[in-house]
């Protein structure tokens, strides 16, 4: 299923926009700029879907990066972090 808020928080940051529901018939575009077409957020989708896996992996190597800067394990961080 494709995420608007997603395409839309990710590639349109800049734009004023609703959503209501999750299909694109619930789109309010507000800005001044062109509203985008249903075809255009469907095609970013597959773009969209790779930066969100990148940020998560990016996400993850930061993380223990620091976990093992800190010289501790994750269990050990989430014992401290009371998770």
């Amino acid at each position: 299923m494709i995420d608007y808020t997603q395409i839309l928080s990710i590639k349109y940051k800049d734009a004023e926009w609703t959503l209501n529901g999750d299909d694109y018939e619930g789109l309010t575009w507000l800005s001044d700029s062109p509203k985008p077409t249903k075809k255009t957020l469907d095609d970013l989708w597959a773009e969209v879907k790779m930066e969100i896996e990148n940020a998560k992996s990016q996400k993850i190597v930061q993380r223990e990066a620091l976990l093992k800067r800190l010289g501790i394990t994750q269990q050990e961080a989430q014992l401290l972090l009371g998770n």
